[in-house]
């Protein structure tokens, strides 16, 4: 994989520069502001920097290709017809097989186990010339077991793909439901990328795509965070405040209804002292909304929640009151921050709870703090609601991003991260 950064003036001006040098098949890892360097670097304005990946040719690959191709009958007008059958009722096999390489670095190295791997083949010992062993029994087979071969083949790539999702922690269900409809869909002679590839794109698809905090038609957009006590809450909010107001350079307020953590009301004022931006505290429903009527020359309004848990019917109704003592006042979004980290069993209680106040968005917390995101999918599949950001760490503002379907899949899927 090569990995390289670019700067420019701007996010797309980088972007160009590495697409310029690079190609358009990069993926893009990182985006954040570099300072210009020398004497009077401090006074020149700041840049941004952008760190690429592109998938480099790897030998496995073509020998993926060739073992590919190896499976394909010799081409007649029969065969042609098929394979325009074929063609239409798997779209994905349009996709090149460099294009699967940009979105999928995993196919490497499940293509691997597949055809390096003797415990995945069931070679037996002392069968040390598996190439051999392969031919002979080639040449003896009979037209039909060279299809039946080809169907354990396929179970077999099917039974490493259903293991690399549980592995994980992609709920069983879920796993079966991708499997399931891959199998059904499958016909003699695909390759094993173009399975991947299939599995890949729906899982893209079925995750969705947010659009993240929108601004208002008219007026400010005040933006809820909820969620239980530890998720992170104020962390992520500081560093969306930073984005928006730093970055966007949009008038930005900052109010907590937090008044059960003295802590977290300090921490979130430190913030706006930081950024410059107004902060008050809310007690009440009504001192809310008088909060809200003095910013309504303000673009966004950050509104900071108490944690609590779900099953605290008091605090719920509560939060349930604020959140209804604003809603003529602006135009509203909820977002429920949860932490990565919490089994998928308490993350759909705290789901069920919430949805029962409010509709909402998803933020995924600490993401550097597991090696298993398949929560992310469980509780997209469960809720069916888009998750909108994603952090992975402390840093104000950098630690947070737009959230990836297809970078979560590429790890759900076995690939490197």
């Amino acid at each position: 994989m090569i990995i390289k950064k670019f700067t420019g003036k701007t996010e797309e001006a980088a972007r160009e520069a590495a697409r310029k040098e690079l190609g358009e098949g990069i993926v893009i890892m990182n985006v954040k502001n570099a300072k210009r360097k020398g004497l009077f670097g401090a006074f020149r304005p700041k840049l941004v920097e952008v760190t690429v990946a592109l998938e480099d040719e790897r030998e496995t690959m073509r020998q993926v290709r060739k073992a590919a191709e190896a499976l394909k009958p010799q081409e007649t007008d029969e065969t042609k017809e098929s394979q325009k059958e074929k063609t239409e009722m798997n779209g994905i096999a349009q996709t090149s097989h460099s294009s699967i390489e940009k979105k999928l670095d995993s196919l490497q190295t499940l293509l691997e186990s597949q055809f390096g791997k003797e415990e995945q083949y069931g070679e037996k010992p002392g069968d040390t010339d598996g190439t051999d062993r392969e031919e002979k029994s080639a040449a003896s087979e009979k037209p039909g077991e060279a299809e039946s071969a080809e169907t354990l083949e396929q179970e077999k790539f099917f039974r490493l793909l259903y293991n690399t999702m549980l592995e994980n922690e992609v709920d069983e269900k879920y796993a079966n439901q991708l499997i399931e409809e891959a199998d059904r869909n499958k016909k003699p002679n695909i390759p094993f990328d173009y399975i991947l590839a299939s599995i890949y794109q729906k899982m893209v698809l079925k995750f969705g795509k947010s659009e993240g905090i929108t601004p208002a038609d008219k007026g400010p957009k005040i933006v809820y965070f909820i969620g239980p006590t530890g998720v992170g809450k104020t962390t992520t909010i500081a560093k969306v405040a930073s984005s928006f107001s730093v970055e966007e350079k949009k008038k930005v307020a900052l109010i907590t209804t937090d008044t059960y953590r003295i802590a977290a009301a300090e921490q979130l004022h430190t913030y706006a002292n930081i950024l410059e931006v107004p902060f008050l505290v809310a007690y009440t429903e009504e001192e809310l909304t008088e909060a809200v009527a003095n910013f309504r020359e303000y673009d966004y309004i950050f509104v900071d929640t108490a944690g609590h848990s779900h099953q605290n019917e008091d605090r719920m109704e509560l939060l349930g009151k604020f959140l209804d003592a604003t809603k003529e006042s602006a135009e509203q979004q909820v977002f429920l921050v949860l932490s990565a980290t919490t089994k998928y069993s308490d993350l759909k209680r705290i789901a069920e709870q919430y949805r029962k106040v409010t509709d909402f968005q998803l933020i995924f917390t600490k993401l550097d703090e597991t090696t298993a995101l398949g929560s992310l999918y469980n509780l997209k599949m469960y809720t069916e609601t888009p998750i909108a950001y994603v952090t992975c760490g402390q840093n104000v503002p950098e630690d947070i991003a737009r959230f990836n379907p297809q970078k979560t899949v590429k790890h759900l899927l076995g690939g490197r991260h």
